[in-house]
C-alpha cells in the first residue's frame, strides 16, 4: 500500500460528509405557506366550481360560451368581461366613410319587388343617404295575402351617414289591429313567477305575426316587470315601460304609477330612461354608460329599441354597429316620440317574422341578425315579446 493510500479517509465517511442538508428553518415555514395558499385556493374555488357546473347543467337555450360569459357577470367579473368587449368591439368597429351599399336585403313579402298594396301605412322614411337604395325606407308586408292593411310592416334603411355600409331594420306595429304580449323566459326575468311555456303558446300560434326581444337583464338595467297584472318586480318612477292595459291598448311612457302597478295594467316592462321624449333624444345620451350597462352607450354594436308614434302605434328598430344615439336619432327620423332602448349585443337581438298562421316560415328581419328564426318556437332564456293580429 502506498503512503497516499494509506493516509486516504475510508470511503464511507466520504458518503457521510455528502448526505443533503436540512431545509433552513424559514424555507420550511415559505413551503408550509405556499401549501396552505394552495389547499385553500382550491378550498375556496370549491364553491365557484360547483355554481358553475350547476349552471352549464341547467336546460338552456344559450351556447356554453355565452353561458360562462353570463356566469362571470353574475360572480364578480362583470368589469373584466365589460372591459374585454369594449376592447373587442373598438377594434371590431367599421371605419368611417368608405363605399356604401348597392343593394339592400330582401326583407317583407312584395310581388315582383313592389310593395304591397295597402289602405294605410306610415310614410315612406325618408333616406338619410343620397341617392336611396331601391325600396330603401319603403313599408312591406310580411306575408302575402294579408289583406289591404297589414298590421305588421318591415323595412330598411341606411342610418348613419358617416357609417354608410350600416343598415337598420324597422317594423312598424299597428296597436289597433295587433296584439301584443310579454312572454316569461327560462331565466329572465329573474324572479319568481309563472313562466308558462317558456315559448310562443301552440294556441295562439294561428294569429302569430312576430316576435322580439326584450330588455337588458332586470340586475342590469334595475327595473321592473308586471305580469298578467301583478307586479314581479317593483317599478321604477320615471324609467322608460312598454305597457299593455287591460283593454289591449299598449303604450310608452315613463312611468309614474308607483311601485306596484294599478289595476288597469296588464303587463309592463322597463328598461333604462327614455331614449326619446317629446320627439327628441334625451339630450344625456352622451353622458356615461346608463344605456349600455355592460357596454356603455356610444360602442358600436348590435342593438334594438322601441318607440311609439303619435297615432300609438309601435316602431322597432334593430341593427349592427350602432350606439344609443343612433337609435334614438333614427327612431325621431322614422316618427317616434317616444322610445326606449331594448337589449344589446348579437346574441339577444331578434325580430322575427311569420311568412304564415302556425308560425310558419319564420324569417329575422336581418339576415345577419344571429339567432335562429325559430328562436321563440321553443323554450327560450330570456323574457320575449309576441305580436299576434287581433
Amino acid at each position: 500500500m502506498s503512503k497516499r493510500e494509506a493516509n486516504a479517509p475510508p470511503t464511507f465517511a466520504t458518503h457521510t460528509m455528502t448526505t443533503r442538508k436540512r431545509p433552513e428553518p424559514h424555507r420550511e415555514r415559505a413551503l408550509r405557506i405556499r401549501r396552505i395558499a394552495v389547499v385553500a385556493t382550491i378550498v375556496a374555488l370549491i364553491p365557484a366550481a360547483l355554481s358553475y357546473v350547476g349552471t352549464m347543467a341547467q336546460p338552456s337555450d344559450s351556447s356554453v360560451g355565452v353561458r360562462t360569459v353570463e356566469w362571470l357577470r353574475d360572480h364578480g367579473a362583470a368589469g373584466i368581461v365589460s372591459s374585454i368587449e369594449s376592447a373587442y368591439y373598438s377594434l371590431t368597429a367599421p371605419a368611417k366613410g368608405g363605399p356604401t351599399l348597392h343593394s339592400l336585403p330582401s326583407v317583407g313579402y312584395s310581388s315582383k319587388g313592389r310593395p304591397v298594396d295597402v289602405a294605410y301605412a306610415p310614410p315612406r322614411i325618408a333616406p338619410l343617404i343620397h341617392p336611396a337604395l331601391p325600396g330603401e325606407g319603403v313599408w312591406r308586408g310580411i306575408r302575402p295575402n294579408a289583406g289591404p292593411e297589414p298590421p305588421l310592416l318591415v323595412t330598411t334603411l341606411r342610418n348613419q351617414p358617416e357609417y354608410p355600409r350600416v343598415l337598420a331594420g324597422l317594423a312598424w306595429i299597428d296597436t289597433k289591429r295587433a296584439v301584443l304580449t310579454l312572454n316569461p323566459g327560462r331565466v329572465e326575468p329573474s324572479v319568481e313567477l309563472p313562466r308558462g311555456t317558456m315559448d310562443v303558446p301552440r294556441g295562439p300560434r294561428a294569429r302569430l305575426l312576430a316576435t322580439f326581444n326584450s330588455g337588458f337583464k332586470l340586475s342590469d338595467s334595475h327595473g321592473g316587470f308586471v305580469l298578467h297584472g301583478h307586479t314581479y318586480a317593483p317599478m321604477q318612477e320615471g324609467e322608460a315601460t312598454l305597457v299593455g292595459y287591460r283593454d289591449g291598448r299598449v303604450d310608452l311612457i315613463a312611468w309614474n304609477y308607483g311601485p306596484r302597478a294599478p289595476a288597469t295594467v296588464s303587463f309592463a316592462r322597463q328598461n333604462l330612461p327614455l331614449i326619446v321624449d317629446h320627439g327628441r333624444p334625451n339630450p344625456n345620451l352622451n353622458d356615461g354608460p346608463e344605456w349600455g350597462a355592460t357596454l356603455g352607450n356610444a360602442i358600436l354594436v348590435w342593438r334594438s329599441a322601441i318607440g311609439i308614434d303619435r297615432h300609438g302605434d309601435l316602431i322597432y328598430l334593430a341593427g349592427d354597429n350602432q350606439t344609443v344615439g343612433s337609435l334614438a336619432r333614427t327612431l325621431v327620423h322614422a316618427g317616434a316620440v317616444r322610445a326606449m332602448e331594448l337589449d344589446i349585443n348579437s346574441y339577444w337581438v331578434s325580430f322575427i317574422t311569420y311568412r304564415a298562421p302556425g308560425a310558419l316560415g319564420p324569417r329575422n328581419l336581418l339576415p345577419d341578425m344571429v339567432r335562429s328564426a325559430t328562436r321563440y318556437l321553443a323554450p327560450e332564456d330570456r323574457d320575449f315579446f309576441a305580436v299576434y293580429s287581433r
